[in-house]
């Protein structure tokens, strides 16, 4: 039998039945579900030392448990000493198995790990569906060792839903697990 996360299994038993309810979906196809996951960093500072790109691809790999890549400028910007085709930023892409868990790790220990947490904003949402969301300490998460990073990064995280609006979203997000500020 194959591995499925904790988040799946609840997401396929209670909480497609939940916005079934919620909703009044007729078919259990036109229930949202998380799509991706993408965690990116921009690494502003690379222009001038390129080891940081480095160093921000090998902590994304070890949060995610899959091999982050290097974005690359895509035009030049003079003010900046950028040239098209520089490496400034790293980012990954999370789908299936790999999403759920790094989800189920997100919301279990890394974000109560962050000083005076009140919840998630909910004013994240673009309008179609998808939520991002900000982090500004790479060291919440508990595969990063405190000793070993060079600086102190944030990161941007964005899930991808196939709900048509925000309000569908939110009531996903909500149902697996991610804490939004109450009004």
């Amino acid at each position: 039998m194959a591995y499925v996360s904790r988040l799946k299994k609840e997401y396929n038993e209670r909480i497609v039945s939940a916005l079934k309810v919620e909703f009044g979906y007729k078919n259990v196809m036109q229930v949202p579900k998380l799509e991706k996951i993408v965690v990116s960093r921009g690494v502003g500072a690379a222009v001038a030392d390129k080891k940081l790109i480095d160093h921000a691809v090998d902590e994304l790999t070890l949060i995610t448990g899959q091999k982050a890549i290097s974005t690359m400028s895509k035009k030049d910007v003079a003010t900046f000493k950028l040239r098209k085709g520089m490496p400034i930023g790293a980012k990954v892409t999370l789908r299936g198995e790999r999403m759920y868990e790094f989800l189920d790790r997100l919301v279990t220990s890394a974000l109560p790990r962050v000083r005076d947490f009140q919840g998630i904003r909910a004013t994240g949402f673009d309008g179609r569906g998808n939520y991002s969301l900000g982090v500004t300490e790479q060291i919440i998460f508990p595969e990063i060792n405190i000793d070993k990073i060079n600086r102190i990064n944030g990161m941007d995280i964005t899930f991808v839903t196939s709900a048509p609006t925000d309000k569908e979203a939110k009531s996903l997000l909500t149902e697996l697990g991610l804490p939004f500020k109450k009004n």
